[in-house]
């Protein structure tokens, strides 16, 4: 089945994918950080360290081995940049905003990713947007704010932070679309969080914190691990999804997300889901297939598959 797909929509479908493992991997984020108890720059550090040396024993194997050798300087920069700006200090405001504000609004926020993105593609990856387009988004924007609720949701320092962790992401994930069109998704996974916990670990040494996570008992790293597994999932399937779908193709369809964080939330914690919410879902469903619609028309040129955009 898969086979039989072109590029951009194994892309596409990746996407979703992620929109499904990053709406588990908020809701279980926020429950784990309430259990786990711990700061919350331990938490994520530690658990960014886990993925990253998950990844490095992918790396290591020996086709892997062979594409790291194939990298240039250029890519090198690039991907200690995108460690940086995505894989360190984002994640440190992010979680920060999450232990002080509910799954549902860091979900919301962190979904409005496909905003900061579609500006900053347009004139650096030269991504086309019709006034239908820009039409689509917003009202893909709408029906996430429907979804979450006008009443439920709040703008404080919890949700700047995280906004800021938003618009770095947004960069990042530019600078990773130009990086990935020389570079394998999972080198790139990799490096984002190898040297973002590089950072990390770095930043936990200088505050007096890192003795901190030796104090994790069983049961904290355990739920340390799940997570963990969530944003293993997330990275892989992510880059995975950028380097054959254009950004507003793909982060538009990660707003799905944040409907999913909201119905596990309902379905474990609540107990209630609101016709608002069902009708907010409806309108993002809406938009998303709207968009994807006008997003590209598939041409077949000299018996490849060609993309030409709208």
């Amino acid at each position: 089945m898969f086979k039989n797909l072109s590029t951009w929509q194994k892309g596409v479908y990746l996407a979703f994918l992620t929109a499904l493992i990053s709406g588990g991997a908020n809701f279980f984020n926020k429950l784990s950080m309430s259990v786990v108890g711990k700061s919350a720059y331990q938490y994520t550090t530690l658990k960014n360290v886990v993925v990253a040396l998950v990844l490095l024993l992918i790396v290591i194997s020996p086709k892997m081995l062979t594409k790291l050798r194939q990298l240039t300087k250029k890519d090198w920069r690039n991907l200690i940049l995108i460690g940086i700006i995505g894989g360190s200090f984002p994640f440190l405001l992010f979680f920060k905003g999450l232990s002080m504000t509910s799954a549902v609004n860091a979900s919301f926020v962190h979904k409005t990713l496909f905003i900061w993105v579609a500006i900053i593609a347009v004139p650096f990856l030269k991504e086309k947007l019709s006034k239908l387009q820009m039409g689509a988004l917003g009202l893909l924007l709408i029906g996430n704010f429907i979804f979450n609720g006008f009443k439920g949701f709040t703008f404080g320092y919890a949700e700047t932070i995280i906004l800021i962790a938003t618009i770095m992401w947004a960069v990042e994930n530019v600078i990773a679309k130009i990086t990935l069109k020389n570079v394998d998704a999972i080198v790139l996974a990799w490096a984002r969080m190898f040297f973002g916990a590089v950072v990390l670990v770095g930043y936990l040494a200088l505050s007096n914190q890192l003795t901190g996570i030796m104090t994790f008992n069983f049961s904290q790293i355990s739920w340390v691990f799940l997570v963990s597994l969530f944003l293993l999932g997330y990275v892989i399937t992510w880059y995975s999804a950028l380097k054959r779908a254009p950004t507003t193709v793909v982060t538009s369809i990660l707003v799905l997300a944040s409907p999913i964080t909201t119905f596990l939330n309902c379905a474990f914690i609540s107990h209630q889901l609101s016709s608002q919410k069902i009708w907010g879902f409806v309108i993002i469903i809406f938009a998303i297939i709207l968009f994807l619609k006008l997003r590209v028309k598939i041409k077949f040129q000299q018996g490849e598959l060609r993309r030409d955009y709208v």
